[in-house]
């Protein structure tokens, strides 16, 4: 909460900052914190002796799970950018290793959900408490409110993200235009 009341102080008091500056503080902001988490996934990755690569998968099963909504095979493929033949390879390193379970929960007997296995969870919770906790306690700093905003804001940079993958980065760089390459 410091650095928040020291950066409102700042702005505040007229203390320099014109909008641009304090648009790219919040970018870098955002970047390395992006960064920070990608580094969280590589340790945890490290700790189970997993490819970096399965282990953000791996989060992704679990973070599903918390949030009631098991991932199939496809939506992980989407999440962690694969295609689907390598996402199929992926799933069988983490099921041979003991981390998830492919289940048939549907009616529809051909839709596969990706469940963690019993016995990754208490690891992935030991890993990833501590990390629950501080950010928990971060947040609290804010009012309902201000998380509302900063919810707001997260969901409409996230869908700019996504708009500009699916469209003008879909053949993996930018689409230029102006007598530049096209897609």
């Amino acid at each position: 909460m410091a650095n928040a009341d020291a950066a409102a102080d700042r702005t505040d008091s007229g203390g320099g900052d014109d909008d641009a500056t304090r648009v790219d503080h919040l970018m870098d902001g955002l970047r390395a914190f992006g960064a920070n988490y990608t580094e969280f996934t590589r340790r945890f990755a490290t700790w189970l002796g997993l490819h970096s690569t399965d282990a953000a998968a791996l989060v992704e099963i679990l973070y599903a799970e918390d949030q009631g909504t098991p991932l199939s095979p496809a939506r992980l493929s989407e999440r962690v950018s694969l295609s689907s033949g390598a996402t199929a390879i992926l799933l069988k390193r983490l099921e041979q290793a003991g981390h998830i379970v492919r289940t048939r929960e549907s009616t529809d007997r051909r839709v596969v959900t990706l469940r963690s296995s019993p016995d990754i969870r208490p690891r992935a919770e030991a890993f990833f408490g501590p990390y629950a906790e501080r950010m928990a306690e971060a947040m609290s700093a804010y009012s309902p409110q201000e998380i509302g905003r900063f919810e707001d804001f997260i969901g409409r940079l996230r869908s700019t993200m996504d708009a500009l993958l699916a469209d003008e980065y879909r053949d993996g760089g930018p689409t230029v235009r102006d007598g530049g390459p096209t897609a």
